[in-house]
C-alpha cells in the first residue's frame, strides 16, 4: 500500500511538471510571436516537426524536473515517517534529519523542537522518579517491615489451617480405609485438593514477602536474586538475561524491578506456565525488556486488566515515559514488551547505590 501511494505520488508529480512545462512553452511563443520574433512558416512540413520537436522538449524536461521534486519529496517523508515510526515505538532520543528549507524541511524544524520538548519531559519524569524513590525510601522502611510481618503472619496462618486439615483428613483416612473404602478415596482426594489450594496460596503471597525495592542494589542483582529464589520453591523453569552495557537512574530501576516482579506474579497465580523468560537489551537510546511464558493467556479486556493489575503496571511504565504492550490469547502464553528512553544523563552516569 505504501509503495502504491509512492508511485502514485511520483505520477502525479511528473503530470503536474509535464502540465507546467507544456503551459510555460506556449506562453513563451505567444509572447515571441506577439512581439515578431518569431517568423511563421508558410507550409506545414516545416512547422510539424518543429512543433513536435518541441512538444517532445517540453514534455521530456517537465517529466523529469517532475519526477526530481517528486523524488526529493518521497525521500524526505520517507525520512520524516522513518522517525516517526521510531518515536513511536518509544524512541524520543532519535533525531529528526535535516530536510532543506522548504514547507516539509519547517515541518522537520517544528518537530524536531517538539522532540527536544518531550526529551526533556521524559528527563524530568526520570528525575522525579529517582527524587520520589530516595524521598520515600526512608518513610516506607518500618512500613516495609510491618508488611512483611503481616504478610508472614497471614501466609503461617493460611497455610497452617490447610495443614491441619490435611492432617485431621489423613488420620480419617487410616481409620476408614478398611471399614469404608470408597468414602477413604474421597478423603484421598479431598487431601490432593487441600494440598493444591495450600500450594496456590504459598505462590500467591510468595513475591509479597520478597523487598518492594532493590533496597540498594543495581536492577541486575536485585532480579537474580529473586530468580534464584523462586527457582528454588517454584517448579518453573526461568530464564533472566540482562546487556551488561545498560545503567539506569534508581527511579526507573525500582519501576522496572516492580513491574517486573508483578509480571513474574501474575504469571505464578494465573498462567500455570511451566517456563518463563525475562530479557532486558539495550536498544539504541533505548532500554526493551520482554517477558515472556508458555502458559495459559487469556482474553485481554478491561476485567481483566483490572484483575490481572495490568493497570498498576501500564501507571508504572507512564511515570517513567515508556511504553508497554501485552501479546496474548487463550492457550498461547504471555508476552509483555516494555520500552523505556535512555537519557544521555543516564548513559554516562552510574547511579549511586551507596546513599
Amino acid at each position: 500500500m505504501h509503495s502504491e501511494k509512492t508511485k502514485n505520488m511520483v505520477t502525479r508529480g511528473m503530470g503536474q511538471g509535464i502540465l507546467f512545462s507544456v503551459l510555460l512553452g506556449a506562453v513563451i511563443i505567444y509572447i515571441l510571436s506577439s512581439y515578431g520574433y518569431l517568423t511563421p512558416w508558410s507550409t506545414w512540413d516545416r512547422w510539424i516537426p518543429f512543433g513536435a520537436t518541441l512538444v517532445l522538449l517540453l514534455v521530456g524536461v517537465g517529466a523529469c524536473y517532475g519526477f526530481f521534486q517528486a523524488y526529493r519529496t518521497k525521500v524526505k517523508l520517507e525520512r520524516l515517517r522513518e522517525t516517526l515510526l521510531q518515536w513511536e515505538k518509544g524512541s524520543v532520543m532519535r533525531a529528526v534529519p535535516e530536510l532543506g528549507s522548504d514547507e516539509i524541511g519547517r515541518l522537520g524544524e517544528q518537530l524536531s523542537r517538539i522532540s527536544k520538548k518531550w526529551e526533556e519531559q521524559v528527563s524530568s519524569l526520570q528525575r522525579l522518579s529517582t527524587n520520589n524513590a530516595q524521598l520515600a525510601e526512608k518513610a516506607r522502611i518500618s512500613a516495609i517491615v510491618e508488611e512483611r510481618q503481616r504478610l508472614a503472619r497471614e501466609l503461617h496462618d493460611a497455610v497452617s489451617q490447610q495443614l491441619f486439615a490435611i492432617s485431621m483428613t489423613a488420620t480419617a483416612v487410616g481409620r476408614t480405609l478398611d471399614k469404608d473404602f470408597n468414602r477413604a478415596k474421597r478423603q484421598v482426594a479431598l487431601i490432593e485438593e487441600m494440598s493444591a489450594v495450600a500450594q496456590s496460596e504459598m505462590r500467591a503471597l510468595l513475591l509479597h514477602l520478597r523487598p518492594v525495592y532493590l533496597e540498594g542494589k543495581h536492577l541486575e542483582q536485585g532480579l537474580r536474586e529473586l530468580v534464584r529464589e523462586l527457582q528454588a520453591k517454584v517448579p518453573m523453569e526461568i530464564l533472566f538475561e540482562m546487556d551488561e552495557n545498560i545503567h539506569l537512574v534508581k527511579g526507573v530501576e525500582n519501576h522496572l524491578f516492580r513491574i517486573i516482579q508483578e509480571a513474574m506474579s501474575n504469571t505464578l497465580r494465573h498462567a500455570k506456565a511451566e517456563k518463563m523468560e525475562i530479557r532486558i537489551l539495550r536498544k539504541d537510546k533505548a532500554v526493551k525488556v520482554v517477558i515472556r511464558d508458555d502458559g495459559e493467556g487469556f482474553e485481554l479486556d478491561d476485567k481483566k486488566q483490572a484483575s490481572y493489575g495490568l493497570s498498576n503496571m501500564q501507571e508504572r511504565v507512564n511515570e517513567i515515559g515508556g511504553s508497554i504492550l501485552w501479546i496474548t490469547a487463550p492457550g498461547k502464553g504471555t508476552r509483555i514488551e516494555i520500552t523505556v528512553p535512555v537519557m544521555d544523563e543516564e548513559s554516562e552516569v552510574t547511579p549511586d547505590y551507596g546513599r
